[in-house]
């Protein structure tokens, strides 16, 4: 019986990239440390001076696209751009994880919500300032984004040999009660009749 070729050469070639990728043949992706950057770079990245050499590569890499396209901005833009850097080097962990999150969910709207979205934005933003001010002091406070709990981590998995624990204000269940072994008649009774 002779084998198919395309199907053995097909997985021999995705074998072989797999094992190519975790033996390191793709570079580890390198961003520069603080010192590295030039005197324009560490400027416009200054509010992210303290923290920038325990980033994640990526999120340098982020950083520096950011940096090269601020020269192009205009004053207002920059000083924006430098406002939120300021407020992102200030947030909490939690609280960047939650703003990244919320980025993520608003780039999943469909199209028309997004348009929405603007359109209430430009709006907003086209108010006087006491207006704004009005707003502002009659919306809802929502609590800060670190006093809120964790989400609950998942359930442990618990070992079969192990006795479960009730949970803390839960009575444990009942142990079970065994009942008697059925009672069967005896061969006598069978056939006696009684």
């Amino acid at each position: 019986m002779a084998f198919p070729l395309r199907p053995i050469c097909t997985l021999a070639l995705w074998i072989g990239l797999v094992a190519s990728a975790s033996a390191g043949i793709f570079p580890e992706l390198v961003q520069p440390a603080w010192a590295e950057l030039s005197a324009q770079q560490r400027e416009t990245l200054s509010p992210l001076a303290r923290e920038w050499n325990s980033m994640e590569p990526y999120r340098r890499k982020t950083w520096l696209g950011i940096a090269a396209r601020y020269e192009s901005m205009s004053p207002t833009e920059q000083e924006r751009m430098k406002e939120r850097m300021r407020e992102w080097a200030r947030l909490a962990p939690e609280e960047r994880k939650l703003a990244r999150e919320k980025y993520k969910s608003l780039k999943r709207v469909n199209p028309e919500q997004r348009e929405s979205l603007r359109q209430n934005w430009e709006d907003y933003k086209a108010l006087p300032d006491a207006e704004k001010k009005r707003l502002k002091d009659n919306a809802v406070r929502r609590p800060p984004v670190s006093k809120i709990p964790p989400p609950p981590s998942p359930p442990k998995k618990r070992d079969k040999a192990s006795p479960e624990k009730p949970f803390p204000g839960k009575k444990p269940a009942p142990a079970p009660v065994n009942p008697a072994p059925p009672s069967y008649p005896s061969a006598d009774q069978l056939y006696s009749g009684g």
